[in-house]
């Protein structure tokens, strides 16, 4: 919760100086580069504490490959969920109402913008050189794993504040998307909600094929990408397996959602990309969903991702406990 606090606090302090800027934003157009180069540090840093970890090592088994065809499922039944939802409640692939004078934000990337294909690149390179110097530096430099991890984290979480202040400024600069946002009203809800029903969905249905019971893959699905709390509950239970599955789904739906929301934006949709992350979507992946779509879906994003973790908590002891 403080930590929440924290990046609305940063993210609304942008927000005041953007909207101070607003008339000079010509002039702030150098922030997006800033941005660029924070988020690809961000994912570095990410990449090399999952390639320092023993837990994320051991478990590129069958494990892994069980976590893999979850993540996967969960991508596309999510991701049909909020586009069947966005469809249901009239709201365009931009996040605009159909209909409304506005179709697009003045911060919004053009259709065909090559940017995104090359910070998909940026970002899957970053990924893997991070990973690589995690499994092969990290473990000789450090004697303990916990006390680089506790040096990732706070790393992790300076760039986070850093990143969510140039979004605030973003959305302040931008001038529109409180507008927007407005229009679209409590339809913002519906996305977590679809979000929610189409990870179960999936779970539901990888039930039929992974030798796991139905009960703890719906208890996997319901972390919905917060792999530090849902794999604690789910072992407490005594579900050893379902927590080291449930740990490996929450990772690399992290993982895969920063390296694939830039291409689910460019061919699907703008508001589909918040499907991808799950809670993730209000802190490490805001900054990537908000560089590869606009301020109208970082707004989505960051609701999506508050209702999805307040979700976790209550839907996964329910779940395992039934």
């Amino acid at each position: 919760m403080s930590d929440l606090i924290l990046y609305l606090i940063m993210a609304a302090v942008g927000y005041f100086v953007g909207s101070r800027f607003r008339n000079k934003k010509e002039k702030l157009a150098w922030t997006g580069k800033i941005q660029t180069v924070a988020i690809i540090l961000l994912v570095f840093t990410m990449g090399t504490r999952m390639g320092a970890n023993d837990e994320v090592i051991k478990n590129l088994g069958p494990i892994g490959l069980y976590a893999l065809i979850i993540t996967a499922a969960v991508f596309v039944f999510s991701t049909a969920a909020v586009f069947a939802a966005r469809k249901l409640v009239r709201i365009d692939r931009f996040g605009h109402l159909n209909g409304s004078d506005r179709v697009k934000s003045e911060s919004t990337p053009a259709d065909g913008d090559r940017g995104i294909d090359r910070m998909t690149i940026y970002i899957i390179l970053s990924v893997c050189a991070g990973m690589a110097s995690g499994f092969i530096f990290v473990r000789r430099l450090f004697n303990s794993f916990d006390a680089f991890n506790s040096m990732a984290g706070t790393a992790i979480q300076a760039g986070l504040c850093i990143l969510l202040l140039f979004v605030g400024l973003d959305l302040g600069l931008d001038g529109t998307v409180a507008g927007n946002f407005r229009r679209v009203g409590l339809r913002v809800f519906v996305f977590p909600l679809a979000n929610i029903s189409g990870t179960l969905a999936a779970c539901a249905v990888c039930s039929l094929f992974i030798p796991v019971s139905l009960k703890e893959l719906l208890a996997i699905g319901a972390g919905l990408g917060w792999y530090s709390l849902a794999p604690g509950i789910i072992m407490d239970a005594g579900f050893v397996t379902a927590s080291a599955i449930s740990f490996m789904h929450n990772v690399m739906r992290e993982l895969f959602a920063i390296i694939l929301i830039p291409f689910i934006a460019k061919k699907i949709g703008y508001t589909e990309t918040i499907a991808l992350p799950g809670a993730a979507s209000m802190d490490v992946c805001l900054p990537i969903v908000e560089r590869a779509t606009g301020g109208d879906i970082a707004v989505y994003s960051f609701v999506s991702g508050v209702v999805l973790s307040a979700a976790v908590p209550v839907i996964v002891p329910l779940i395992i406990g039934w």
